[in-house]
């Protein structure tokens, strides 16, 4: 775009309307202006001044403050995923001092179930999985350190523009520091099909989904519809998506080694020394393994077209960027390791080979690292031209294209340094995403925050803040917080607490008819909205009231056991110690071809690619799930013996205490009544007071209080 368009743009959004429907359509792209603040003197905070000042304007007012009760579970749920105890609830319902809700978001927000929980939406969009996807869908065993990676990042309050810099460019910027070599695995995230045959084809469908994924999960923006032609909404043109894509045209899949930082110089001087010892023995080795090694390939080449096939022949040094990205994904599939590669290895060259790995074996291990990380660098200094495709298509070349950023926004050059083994691209482009003068970053960030408080962003579509999104409901409100979000710091936890901590944050659901007429979606929010429990927190809260929830924090992702309708295939081998499965859900391993049961039931995204809000459905396998599913049904027979244990099997006493562990509140005299003559009647019918308080106890985990977070 030209810079002439740009400036007619940021002019006319000076001049734009505050409500929704008259805000532009390239709003998104003009920069971030702190307003000024509504005057209100019984507004708690900003936040609650902008809330206030358009629902005054629609002759609306907030709805009345929610019970603590009610408060406390909804805080608790929305920022550790997990119901609050029955003695947080009791210590929050006596402390009458003045900063009693400020004391309980402190808490939470130093707990580390924090992070666990706010890592779940980032893992969403960075599309983390565990294994490859496709008809194979082979197991990535180190995939799992980006997901402690990011729930520590989250703990720590890791500045987010670090956070983007770390996972774009954390090679490049630290190659020293284990968690940003860590962070890179955001880029490796992609569905893989490692068996494809059209090699050229298969790179560009990689570069596609790492440009679509990275402008969608920082950026909030749908750049992939401009892969084929400018797009047809958003001042987005085609040459912008592959300047954006030539970031990552060096493209190669890293396994870096973890080392405590300052122990890199002592494994490497290890490494060489035993590699200079083992050189002429593993030399020799290799000759005498060659013919058979070819032989046994030889069908495997077959499969590629003689451009791919012979670039194995040729010596890494004296390959192009391009011949390398594409040897590398030939050679994947073609010296895979199977059983029988040398069964036809006469006695003599068995007995010559045996006796070389022999003194191999004499000269000691090879050095390895304490551990190994699925991380992202370039192919070299040097890596192949991007260039526009015409219709999209790899084998349609247009121009080439150099390092950029979208015009509309910005249309400079990008002028990447070169690195040590890099091109310095990724780090140009992390640091174009985390200025603080991009004007959609910080927005979008916050927008998602309010989303996972409220259920729906002050931008709905936060994956698409683009002409076919939807317009801001409070556009000045989300202005003062992107810039307030980057005033404190790029701080997570500051923009949580200011949010938990408002009044209307604090407000009841209650429906109000007159309200409803003028405002039926809360668009300007009257009251707040109930909203119902993903199915990874609604694990965790049946775990956390069955009393059998660990609390272990990382390491290699648990299988926990499957629907007993479902056999588990050869890739989910279940743990065999029941405290490893029954962690938290965000430890479940994440298999692309087979998600956990639960979670497919109740709407988790499926990672392939990036999502950046889960759809709610309403559906009667949800139902049948929580009634009828062994598994529920045995977490809810733990709920009950950890009642009983606590107040023996009297009714009153079991329904009391079963009501505050599963909802935080005790029961109504009603809710008493029925639940003590239930389990009466139901001793005798179901062979006694245990069953009974099973039955009853998951009864409760079936209640829309117990579902839904009010």
């Amino acid at each position: 775009m030209q810079r002439s368009y740009r400036l007619a743009l940021i002019l006319s959004l000076f001049t734009a309307a505050t409500h929704a429907e008259e805000v532009p359509d390239d709003w998104a792209f003009a920069p971030v202006r702190r307003p000024n603040v509504p005057g209100s003197s019984d507004s708690r905070s900003p936040v609650d001044a902008f809330i206030s000042f358009r629902l005054r304007a629609a002759g609306l007012s907030l709805s009345p403050s929610a019970d603590r009760t009610t408060w406390l579970r909804r805080v608790t749920i929305d920022l550790t995923g997990l119901p609050p105890t029955p003695e947080d609830s009791a210590a929050f319902l006596i402390d009458d001092s003045a900063h009693a809700y400020e004391n309980v978001v402190n808490r939470l927000l130093g707990s580390p179930a924090y992070g666990e929980r706010q890592a779940l939406p980032w893992l969403d969009l960075a599309r983390f999985a565990e294994s490859d996807g496709f008809k194979a869908d082979d197991r990535r065993p180190n995939a799992w350190r980006y997901r402690d990676y990011v729930i520590q990042s989250f703990n720590a309050d890791k500045p987010f523009d670090r956070f983007i810099r770390e996972q774009l460019a954390g090679d490049e910027l630290a190659p020293n520091d284990p968690a940003s070599l860590i962070a890179t695995g955001f880029l490796r995230h992609y569905p893989d099909e490692y068996n494809a045959v059209n090699l050229e084809q298969r790179r560009q469908e990689i570069l596609n989904d790492i440009t679509d994924t990275t402008s969608q999960a920082f950026l909030g923006l749908t750049v992939g519809c401009a892969k084929c032609h400018d797009h047809k909404f958003d001042p987005i043109s085609q040459r912008d998506y592959y300047q954006l894509q030539a970031a990552f045209a060096g493209w190669k899949e890293a396994d870096f080694p973890i080392l405590p930082i300052g122990n890199r110089p002592a494994y490497e001087q290890k490494l060489h020394a035993w590699e200079d010892a083992t050189a002429s023995i593993r030399s020799q080795i290799v000759e005498i393994e060659r013919p058979y090694q070819t032989k046994f390939t030889a069908k495997r080449r077959g499969r590629f077209p003689d451009e791919y096939a012979r670039l194995l022949d040729i010596p890494p040094e004296k390959r192009t960027p391009l011949e390398g990205q594409i040897a590398f994904m030939v050679a994947k599939q073609v010296y895979a390791e199977e059983p029988g590669t040398f069964a036809s290895m006469p006695p003599a060259d068995k007995a010559r080979r045996d006796a070389l790995k022999k003194q191999f074996n004499d000269a000691g291990p090879r050095p390895e690292p304490p551990a190994v990380a699925t991380g992202f660098t370039d192919v070299g200094r040097d890596v192949p031209p991007t260039h526009v495709l015409k219709r999209g298509s790899w084998s349609k070349k247009g121009e080439e294209v150099r390092p950029g950023f979208i015009t509309v926004i910005d249309d400079r050059p990008a002028n990447p340094t070169a690195v040590a083994t890099t091109t310095g691209r990724r780090t140009a482009l992390a640091h174009w995403i985390a200025d603080a003068k991009n004007p959609l970053t910080a927005r979008v960030l916050v927008n998602r925050v309010w989303q996972q408080h409220f259920g729906r962003g002050i931008v709905a579509s936060s994956g698409d803040f683009g002409a076919q999104g939807d317009r801001p409901t409070h556009p000045e409100l989300l202005d003062w917080l992107a810039d307030e979000f980057v005033q404190g710091g790029w701080s997570v936890k500051y923009l949580h607490r200011l949010i938990v901590l408002s009044d209307v944050y604090r407000q009841s659901s209650t429906f109000n008819a007159d309200a409803a007429r003028i405002d039926p979606e809360n668009k300007l929010l009257w009251r707040m909205n109930r909203r119902r429990l993903d199915g990874e927190a609604l694990r965790d809260s049946i775990l956390a009231l069955a009393g059998v929830l660990n609390p272990k924090a990382g390491g290699p992702s648990v299988f926990p056991e499957l629907p007993s309708e479902i056999k588990p295939p050869a890739g989910w081998p279940v743990s065999a110690d029941a405290a490893e499965r029954n962690r938290r859900s965000v430890y479940v391993f994440v298999k692309r071809n087979l998600r956990y049961p639960l979670f497919a039931a109740f709407d988790a995204a499926d990672r392939n690619e990036a999502c950046s809000r889960r759809f709610v459905t309403t559906t009667a396998p949800q139902a049948l799930m929580l009634l009828n599913e062994k598994l529920i049904a045995e977490k809810a027979r733990l709920f009950a013996e950890r009642v009983r244990t606590a107040v023996g099997d009297r009714p009153d006493a079991v329904v009391e205490r079963a009501f505050r562990i599963a909802l935080g509140r005790g029961p109504t005299s009603e809710e008493q009544a029925a639940g003590s003559s239930f389990l009466s009647a139901q001793a005798d019918k179901a062979g006694g007071p245990a069953a009974a308080a099973a039955d009853f106890c998951h009864a409760l985990l079936n209640l829309n209080e117990f579902v839904y977070v009010d």
